[in-house]
């Protein structure tokens, strides 16, 4: 009696090349003296990088977009300048289909200024004049503010999707305006989601009587 064979498991998608650098780096970023040389890269070009070259040329390419090169880059560093407060928290780096499925609705730097707003690690005025000035800028003017924009967030215990913020900024001089709606309509959900809430648990004013208004 043969017995049947059963269905050969569906293989699992991959996840995202961007998730598998950044996995990538946090791991490098155990070595002290790695993470220091990672750390050199800081707001810089790729062509003033020379001591990341060693690390991160296995995850490009010569056909790579500049500003993908430069992203990867960008990122790697700013990872490696997390404060220790961020460092000791375990990454969390989504590998399964439900995650790929859900980029959108991961959160982007929109969505983390918002949390800092929320959180009052940021005025909301503070946020809102760089997500604006941030739209309007290419990446040459947006690199060398991420350094100080990004620990701010870390310092407040505000997470940052790394994967997502690496390919934003890989494609931002391509397609700017729609990334920066995407920011900028994040910010807001989040923000708005927090005063409704806080509006949900006030009080109701009591109804005043008609007869206390004769």
């Amino acid at each position: 009696m043969t017995l049947p064979t059963s269905a050969p498991a569906a293989a699992k998608k991959p996840i995202r090349p961007s998730d598998r650098f950044i996995a990538y780096v946090h791991d490098l970023c155990d070595s002290n003296g790695t993470r220091a040389t990672l750390r050199r890269g800081l707001g810089l070009p790729v062509e003033r990088c020379n001591y990341l070259h060693r690390y991160l040329v296995p995850w490009t390419s010569e056909q790579m977009h500049p500003d993908a090169k430069r992203a990867h880059y960008a990122v790697a560093a700013l990872i490696a300048a997390r404060p220790r407060t961020a460092r000791d928290t375990p990454p969390t780096t989504p590998a399964d289909d439900d995650a790929a499925a859900n980029w959108y609705a991961r959160p982007n730097l929109g969505a983390a200024l918002g949390r800092a707003v929320n959180q009052q690690v940021l005025k909301p005025a503070t946020a809102e004049s760089a997500l604006h000035l941030m739209s309007r800028q290419s990446t040459d003017a947006i690199h060398p503010s991420l350094p100080a924009l990004t620990r701010q967030l870390l310092n407040g215990n505000v997470a940052i999707d790394w994967a997502v913020l690496l390919e934003d900024l890989a494609r931002w001089n391509r397609d700017r305006d729609r990334i920066a709606t995407r920011w900028l309509e994040s910010y807001f959900r989040v923000t708005s989601a927090e005063q409704a809430a806080d509006d949900d648990t006030r009080p109701e004013t009591p109804a005043v009587n008609e007869e206390n208004d004769s």
